[in-house]
């Protein structure tokens, strides 16, 4: 009786390690997002394609936050929908968090982004 205690102890430890080490190989971008020197303020859209997928849409808050969780590491590509408009900026995902700050700039009635 003790050994079976001890193995299911033992399978269930393994399988919540598995877990937690699953969640920390994610990587996360996040930054603030600001339009012609201005902050964005809550409701700007912001999409992240990393490889072949497709990460779901989140809003910036009230200070003009974002914050996507991404599973892999390399290139991606941020889509911003500010207002009616929108652009792209390219970013790198890491295993650990990115900070990748953008600035939002309206010239001729097109919207494009950099990296602050």
């Amino acid at each position: 009786m003790k050994s079976a205690i001890g193995s299911s102890l033992a399978v269930g430890v393994l399988s919540t390690s598995a877990l937690i080490c699953g969640v920390a190989t994610a990587g996360e971008i996040y930054g603030k997002i600001t339009v012609n020197g201005a902050a964005v303020g809550e409701g700007t859209d912001v999409t992240a394609q990393c490889g072949g997928k497709t990460y779901p849409t989140v809003k910036t808050d009230k200070g003009s936050t974002y914050n996507l969780v991404i599973a892999e590491a390399g290139k991606c590509t941020l889509t911003i929908k500010h207002k009616a408009d929108s652009t792209t900026v390219s970013v790198a995902s890491y295993d650990d968090a990115a900070q990748a700050d953008i600035v939002l700039e309206s010239k001729d009635g097109k919207l494009s982004a950099r990296r602050r």
